[in-house]
């Protein structure tokens, strides 16, 4: 099929190059002409595992193709995309769609022949609605029908989670689009994914519902964690515990500093003003982004209290700056709140990300950026574990605390992803702080005594 893809950002070019990969026709539209520049060239905006790639292979197949002008790309496609950004909307949160109502009208001047408009962005309920509005009123005689077709992508797994995906939703009433639609993701009928095929209003919804629920899901395991320090748990027996229930799962049971990234934050927003505005409001919802915000500013102070209760004048490392591995994307991530917490305190705050620095530089300029982990840690007083990289996972303890030894005998370690074991790293010579785990926590390993 033939396929316009309008926005190269992140979920429009991972989608693209998939769809071009199934052996679809897809030219990918952006009005950022630098954007462009750079694909054509062969040089990715974004990181994503395997995304170069895939881009340069299909592109050199023919099937992929990048431009900046939509007339000929939408004029010539059985289906057109919209994947353009929906940031939150500075003052309520609301989602901003003046991206998704810009390029539906460019799309309804270029529209020829029966053409299905799916939106691939998050948008609110009814988004779909407005865009057909949109498409009628300057284009009345157009054979279109519009469709929503919400992503569900992790980033840092995002060609997987598209090829292989748990499900796929489409919202239409137009029997054409479903056929379209069907035919797009036909090469997936090996791997039995599911198409849930329902009305547009109830496919944008479950998008937003989807991530306010794994959020919820995400806060709360973050506040049985601080449940388990003051107690004497551990939160990663307790998630095991109850993550072993199939009616509840062991995904986002992992605790931490909270999320963030581009979706969580401004997806939960949305929705809570969506709901609001609808006069039913979702107090879950509602307590799940306020406790999430809290939480990253607490992370600072978790630090802090780690360091004695201060760390006016002393040196804080941190390892890893991204919402999360395997991406560069530094939006609402926590490591943004725990660095101006640390700054506050009167901290000198030394980083570094293995694929995050330039983003984060822009954003924390007065950070000083350092060229590996152990060049972070030296001579520093205290070192934290922000976001848990493969390549922090297997560091060498001795040569970390060596490093670090103008910090005394025992240097902090900070785990906020609990990827080393309290012992281990105590046996290093660290004081070791984790999340959810009480220094008597790990007495459960051993079981109960015997009676």
């Amino acid at each position: 099929m033939r396929i316009a893809m309008i926005g190269a950002g992140y979920v429009g070019l991972v989608s693209g190059a998939c769809l071009a990969d199934f052996g679809h026709s897809v030219v990918c539209i952006d009005c950022d002409p630098d954007k462009i520049a750079s694909l054509n060239a062969g040089r990715m905006p974004i990181y994503e595992p395997g995304l170069d790639a895939l881009v340069a292979e299909n592109v050199r197949q023919g099937r992929l193709a990048f431009g900046s002008t939509l007339w000929d790309a939408v004029a010539e496609a059985d289906a057109v995309f919209i994947a353009v950004g929906t940031p939150s909307r500075r003052g309520d949160g609301f989602a901003d769609l003046s991206f998704v109502f810009d390029a539906a009208r460019e799309i309804a001047g270029a529209l020829s022949g029966f053409t299905v408009v799916v939106t691939k962005s998050t948008v609110p309920v009814g988004t779909g609605d407005e865009v057909e509005r949109i498409i009628r009123e300057i284009r009345p005689e157009a054979d279109v029908a519009v469709a929503s077709n919400p992503e569900f992508l992790r980033e840092g797994a995002a060609i997987s989670d598209f090829k292989r995906p748990d499900r796929i939703v489409v919202g239409s009433e137009d029997p054409r689009a479903e056929a379209v639609m069907r035919e797009v993701y036909r090469p997936l009928y090996l791997n039995a994914a599911p198409i849930v095929v329902t009305s547009r209003r109830t496919a944008e919804l479950t998008k937003y519902a989807a991530n306010a629920f794994l959020a919820a899901k995400i806060t709360f395991i973050n506040e049985i964690a601080d449940l388990c320090e003051e107690v004497g748990a551990d939160v990663q027996q307790v998630a095991r515990g109850i993550g072993l229930d199939n009616r509840i799962g062991s995904k986002f049971l992992h605790a931490g500093p909270g999320y963030g990234g581009s979706c969580f934050p401004k997806d939960t927003l949305a929705l809570v003003k969506t709901a609001q505005d609808a006069g039913v409001p979702l107090r879950l919802v509602e307590t799940v982004v306020a406790v999430n915000d809290q939480r990253k500013r607490a992370m600072a102070r978790k630090v802090i209290k780690a360091c004695g209760g201060s760390v006016r004048g002393k040196t804080v490392a941190l390892l890893g700056l991204t919402f999360k591995p395997d991406t560069d994307d530094m939006r609402e991530a926590p490591s943004l709140s725990i660095v101006a917490g640390l700054q506050d305190a009167g901290a000198k705050v030394r980083a570094y990300d293995p694929e995050g620095m330039e983003q984060a530089r822009a954003l924390m300029p007065e950070v000083d950026y350092a060229e590996n982990a152990y060049a972070c840690a030296e001579g520093a007083d205290a070192l934290v574990i922000v976001t848990e990289w493969n390549a922090f996972r297997a560091l060498d303890l001795d040569r970390l605390r060596q490093t670090m030894a103008s910090a005394g005998p025992a240097p902090v370690l900070v785990d906020l992803r609990n990827i080393y074991d309290p012992e281990t790293a105590e046996r290093h010579g660290f004081s070791y702080r984790g999340v959810g785990r009480s220094k008597d926590s790990a007495k459960d390993k051993a079981g109960p005594a015997a009676s």
